[in-house]
């Protein structure tokens, strides 16, 4: 018993020891990579400190907001200060979501306690949206518990309504995989995800192989397309389980099962055929959803652009051609943002206002959806439909849309013509944390693409001449510290002029342009 306590205190001396020299490495290689300093965007925090008072407090309140960002997040800055104003609002709005249980920390979609949450008030909904965001802090421990929680913290399996919501959790948290390398954490949920995706099987799979959800249980109530107890084939949770799939395929690679990996890649392939034969309207040219008749519900809703949000449709076959419908002013180019249905559609709008309608206005989960598959339709297809500009314009709609009443603001959901958030004067809409924002400017219009491999690759979405300068600084990724930055004159940031990407204050990489870098 002696020996036996005498080993188990020195493998926690020496995992101590690791643990505080991995540590300080990563300090040291923050304090080395500095570009940005971090003190100069503190004024953002104290000024949104001032907008409220606290009514509500949670793991880290407001006057611990500032040093919890300076110590977790990725550091921004550009010439158009709405843009860095709300990367800044997102950071301190997602941390007010932090919650202390006895289980550890969980992450709330309302800050207000809702009738229909799980323990601890979780809302499952947003859980694939909160794993992408929270996979860009230094601490990996606030997504990982909350994880945790949803799978294991109901007497160590699945919390009650884990699954009251489609879901895209094993992509997410293979996503998160291609940022920290983190693969112990990553496998040891394998068999959870696994176990979540026979679920998902047994009582949402068509005879036909498609999956079946209500809108309500997409978290997209009163579409335009469904009903809260209508069991169509909708894009949303065929795109999810696909992604899924090929994510659970990629996990079992991992583990060196091939058994299982040929299984889940069929699964994929077997989902994306059908998707694509079955809920692609030929006359439409569009995704959407196939209703309870096997017909086509015949109308264009957001949810029509998700299959590109896990590279879904096969590329070169002609189904680009649905993002002409994103610049189309009678499709979803509204004045504050994408709407959730084609506003050509007699139906656009129709259901009132004040319960959660996605029969048209603009919601920042579409939104944000939206904008991730924009960004992967112009990183990995080739096509002459969409491009840059139309990325940088849409998210310029997605940061404008983000103030009530002067002062920055997230809520639930608005008006696509006048801005207007349609629940702003509710307290359950305030901070409404169901999207994401903060990975769409790392991952998309700064371009940085997570891979599985060691090389780093960054592929900014901004059109050439519309910032001559911008800084994304104390990024985590593989374990390094990145900086990439772009400075037309070289007069900024004193670093030379041109698009640069720094390892630990190393340049590893640079361009002339703004222009796609791939580098070790």
């Amino acid at each position: 018993m002696k020996f036996k306590i005498q080993s188990i205190l020195i493998i926690l001396c020496i995992s101590t020891f690791l643990s505080s020299s991995k540590t300080a490495v990563l300090a040291q290689n923050q304090k080395n990579s500095a570009v940005l300093n971090a003190t100069d965007f503190k004024h953002y925090v104290d000024y949104f400190n001032t907008m409220e008072d606290e009514n509500i407090a949670k793991a880290i309140p407001n006057e611990k907001s500032w040093e919890w960002m300076e110590q977790n997040i990725p550091l921004f800055e550009c010439p158009q200060q709405n843009f860095e104003e709300i990367y800044y609002y997102r950071w301190w709005t997602a941390r007010k979501h932090i919650t202390n249980t006895p289980q550890g920390f969980a992450i709330t979609e309302f800050l207000v306690e809702r009738s229909y949450a799980d323990e601890y008030n979780m809302i499952s909904c947003a859980l694939g949206h909160h794993i992408n965001e929270f996979r860009w802090l230094h601490n990996p421990e606030y997504i990982e518990q909350d994880v945790h929680l949803w799978y294991r913290g109901n007497e160590g399996g699945r919390m009650k309504k884990l699954r009251t919501f489609s879901s895209w959790t094993a992509d997410a948290l293979y996503s998160r995989y291609l940022v920290n390398k983190d693969e112990d954490f990553l496998l040891d949920m394998y068999p959870d995800l696994v176990d979540e995706y026979a679920a998902w099987e047994g009582d949402r799979k068509r005879p036909d192989g498609l999956f079946w959800q209500n809108d309500v249980k997409d978290g997209m109530e009163e579409s335009l397309s469904g009903g809260r107890r209508v069991r169509n084939a909708r894009p949303t949770i065929n795109s999810y389980m696909y992604g899924n799939a090929l994510a659970l395929a990629k996990m079992a690679n991992l583990k060196n099962d091939q058994t299982k990996a040929k299984y889940f890649k069929a699964k994929a392939d077997t989902l994306q055929q059908l998707v694509e034969g079955k809920l692609w309207n030929t006359k439409d040219a569009f995704f959407e959803t196939f209703t309870e008749k096997d017909t086509s519900a015949h109308v264009r809703e957001a949810i029509g652009f998700i299959p590109w949000y896990f590279n879904l449709p096969e590329a070169n076959k002609g189904f680009e051609k649905a993002w002409e419908q994103l610049n189309d002013e009678e499709g979803f180019c509204a004045p504050f943002g994408t709407t959730t249905a084609e506003m050509r559609s007699p139906r656009f709008r129709s259901h009132g206002t004040g319960t959660c309608e996605w029969d048209g206005a603009v919601w920042p989960f579409a939104t944000s959806q939206t904008l991730t598959a924009l960004g992967n339709v112009l990183n990995n297809y080739t096509q002459n439909v969409v491009n840059n500009a139309d990325y940088f314009r849409e998210l310029n709609k997605y940061v404008e849309s983000q103030y009530y009443r002067g002062r920055p603001y997230i809520g639930e959901y608005l008006d696509e013509s006048t801005g207007y958030w349609l629940m702003g004067d509710r307290e359950r809409s305030r901070y409404y944390n169901h999207s994401t924002f903060n990975d769409l400017i790392i991952t998309g219009l700064v371009g940085l693409r997570p891979r599985a491999d060691d090389k780093i690759e960054v592929n900014p979405l901004i059109p050439q001449e519309k910032w001559d300068w911008f800084c994304l600084d104390n990024v985590l990724y593989h374990g390094d510290i990145l900086t990439i930055l772009w400075d037309k004159t070289g007069k900024k940031y004193n670093r030379g002029k041109g698009f640069k990407v720094f390892r630990n204050g190393n340049e590893i990489a640079s361009a002339e342009q703004l222009e796609h870098i791939l580098t070790k």
